[in-house]
Order: C-alpha cells, then sequence, then structure tokens
C-alpha cells in the first residue's frame, strides 16, 4: 500500500474519464466532473489521460505517503501543506508536478470552486469495473469498495516514483491552469423543440445547494410545466430536465440513462467542466448556440488540449 487516508473529507472518491458503452443497460457514464483537468493532472505526472485519480469536493483529504510519491493537483485552487517525517512544513501548489518523500499530505478548504483532482504517478489501483476505475456511487460498485473514501482506507498505485536526492519535496518551476473558465460567461447549451427553452435562456438561475454529480439542480423564477407526463426517453450528461415545480436540471456524470421529464436542450460538453465548479448560490445564465457552433467549441476545446499536452511532454522530457 502506497496512501493511507487520515481524513476523508466530505466526498472524495476515485475517479477516471468514465465507464462508456454501458448506458444501455443502465449503467452511468460516470468519471470525473472535468475530464480536461483530469487530463491534465495526469499528464503532470506521466500517466495515460485515463488513469484513475481522486476526486476532491469541498475539502480534501489527509494523507499519509508511505513510499515517495510523484502528485499533481488539477481542477479549483486547493489549500495543500506537505509535512515530511522530520516535521518540516512546505506547501503544495497546484498545477504542478510535484515529487514528494514520505510524510503526510493535508489537503484543506477549495476556494475558487467546488473541485480539485488529484492524480498520482502511474494512477490509484483498483479493480477495472466495466472498463473503468470510476467510483458509481449510486450502483455501489467501482472506485474502492464502491464508495467515497473513509478514514483508515489505504490505496496502492500502479507505479512507483524513485526517492529525490535527500529526501526532499521539490515541485517543477512552471504551472498550468487546467480550470481557466470564466464564470462570468453563459453556459452555452443547443435548445431543444421544447417553448420553454426561450423562456429558460432569459432567465437567471441559481445553483440549488442539492446538486450532487448526478445533477446540478437551478433555482429561479418556476417554468410553467404543461402537458400531461412524457415517456421515458434516453438522457445523458449535459440533458436540461424541466421537472413538475418548474425548477430545471442539468444532468452530470452520474446520470440515470432515461428520464420522463421534459427536455429543454443540451448543454454543450465544453461548458460542462464549469459546472462541476458552481458552488451553491452560484448565479447562472445560458445562451442557446446552434449545434454546430457546439461541434466547434469542443474542437477549440480538444485543440486546446492537444497543445497543452504536447507542451507539458516537451517540459518534461
Amino acid at each position: 500500500m502506497n496512501l493511507r487516508v487520515l481524513a476523508a473529507g466530505p466526498l472524495t472518491t476515485v475517479q477516471d474519464l468514465g465507464r462508456n458503452g454501458w448506458r444501455h443497460v443502465g449503467v452511468a457514464r460516470g468519471g470525473g466532473l472535468d475530464p480536461h483537468a483530469v487530463a491534465v493532472a495526469n499528464c503532470l505526472v506521466g500517466n495515460a489521460e485515463a488513469a484513475a485519480v481522486l476526486e476532491i469536493t469541498v475539502h480534501g483529504p489527509s494523507l499519509q505517503l508511505l513510499q515517495p510519491t510523484r502528485l499533481a493537483i488539477c481542477g479549483a485552487q486547493v489549500a495543500a501543506r506537505f509535512e515530511d517525517e522530520s516535521g518540516e512544513s512546505s506547501p503544495v501548489p497546484g498545477g504542478r508536478r510535484v515529487d514528494l518523500p514520505p510524510g503526510t499530505l493535508r489537503l484543506g478548504a477549495i476556494r475558487g470552486g467546488l473541485r480539485g483532482w488529484m492524480a498520482f504517478a502511474g494512477g490509484i489501483d483498483v479493480p477495472v469495473v466495466l472498463g473503468s476505475r470510476s467510483t458509481d456511487l449510486g450502483g455501489g460498485f467501482g472506485g474502492h469498495e464502491g464508495r467515497a473514501l473513509r478514514r483508515g482506507d489505504r490505496l496502492s498505485l500502479l507505479g512507483q516514483s524513485r526517492p529525490r536526492p535527500g529526501g526532499t519535496a521539490t515541485t517543477t518551476p512552471w504551472w498550468v491552469d487546467a480550470g481557466d473558465h470564466d464564470p462570468d460567461a453563459p453556459v452555452r447549451f443547443v435548445a431543444s423543440g421544447h417553448p420553454a427553452a426561450a423562456r429558460f435562456a432569459a432567465a437567471q438561475w441559481h445553483v440549488d445547494p442539492h446538486s450532487n454529480r448526478q445533477g446540478l439542480r437551478l433555482q429561479g423564477n418556476g417554468i410553467p410545466v404543461a402537458g400531461t407526463d412524457l415517456l421515458s426517453a434516453a438522457v445523458a450528461p449535459g440533458t436540461l430536465q424541466l421537472p413538475p415545480d418548474g425548477q430545471p436540471i442539468v444532468l452530470l456524470a452520474d446520470a440515470q440513462t432515461v428520464g420522463g421529464y421534459p427536455r429543454l436542450g443540451y448543454v454543450i460538453a465544453a461548458d460542462l467542466p464549469r459546472l462541476a465548479q458552481a458552488r451553491p448560490g452560484t448565479a447562472l445564465r445560458f445562451q442557446a448556440v446552434a449545434a454546430s457552433a457546439a461541434q466547434a467549441l469542443t474542437r477549440k476545446h480538444r485543440a486546446a488540449l492537444a497543445r497543452l499536452r504536447y507542451a507539458i511532454a516537451d517540459r518534461l522530457l
């Protein structure tokens, strides 16, 4: 075992890029709520982009590192400090590759967002279930025993970092920003043919505290829901549902696979990571865009990640 959990934080889970290809049998995609941040954190430590990481929500865990460990933290800013076995303490910055000797890593409150992702060299060694190491909290499988981490849990890593000379903590002199989303920009979506879609886009909404990995619930002046219930149909992360109370829901990575609520549209893939960082009470505006614009933004997003991937690889050579 490489890591021992001293304190787990409110919701720390093992995630990767998700469990694709199983929605037809009712299995959610899951995975990190910001795939871009997961991929960048993995690139920083030399992993494949789909290696398993820790997703941290609101407040991070405290971990005892039993061996030299290479890691990187991406996403929102996390207050982190490392204490080596001699008792010397130092801050651990985000967006960088960090090499640490055995000791204690304490992650505190998350600032400027809601979630962070921590990658370790080699990736976290948990069983592969249906092609993924991600935790399915609803189904109770995947990740570490199908649940969030608890105090006393132990985790193994697939790789082993080499000890640094003198057993000191070191970081790269450069960093990357994997969470540079404009918080004031509207969230873009492709509208459905539902007549309430225009009213939805014209309103301002706030994030409901009852939001979770399954869906981001919105609060505002409710939209009247007319007509009878729809037959259940396929839904996916990004689907905008309109429940009977008139308060929309944006489905996220752990979303169910079918639903019977009216659908207002679909949040574009490039903007879904922003919703992963939306804290309760955050004001959100939504802007309808054409499907062609959504596709162009997705290509731009992928190209930016590819450039960043090559830049990181060049720096680490």
